[in-house]
């Protein structure tokens, strides 16, 4: 499948992701090598209200977050989804853990992609797991 597989959107907001190719080519490997097929994948970037509206929505969350991923494969070991990133939230968490912007992002994107290859997050030994991963494949990027 090609790398095109994987799009990245706005919702609400103006951003432009950059270094496209890579983030398709290191996301793309990733699905690989957790032996999914990739599909279609896409990311949308959105605002902390945009986001909230969809956790109220479809969740029936009150919160505010910084990923929703919704997976829609029909097919076992294939990848369909959209993932939503709140910029802002992500610019908080940056500031936060004291990281770059764009590291930050790039652990939300592939902590989205996780939760679509099977990964959870809920409890204690799920987030050290989802955790080790992330970390895994963020230090796979080649650039």
């Amino acid at each position: 499948m090609s790398g095109l597989a994987i799009q990245f959107f706005s919702e609400d907001i103006s951003f432009l992701i950059k270094k496209k190719g890579y983030i398709r080519a290191w996301i793309s490997k990733t699905i690989a090598e957790e032996y999914h097929k990739l599909r279609e994948l896409n990311f949308i970037f959105c605002s902390d209200q945009h986001l909230l509206s969809i956790n109220q929505q479809f969740l029936q969350h009150d919160t505010y977050t910084d990923i929703i991923t919704f997976d829609n494969s029909e097919m076992e070991g294939e990848i369909v989804g959209d993932i939503f990133i709140s910029i802002e939230r992500v610019q908080e968490n940056a500031e936060h853990y004291k990281t770059k912007l764009e590291d930050e992002l790039h652990r939300v994107m592939i902590h989205g992609t996780l939760h679509l290859l099977g990964y959870p997050d809920k409890g204690k030994e799920a987030k050290t797991i989802m955790t080790l991963k992330e970390d895994f494949y963020l230090a796979k990027r080649a650039f």
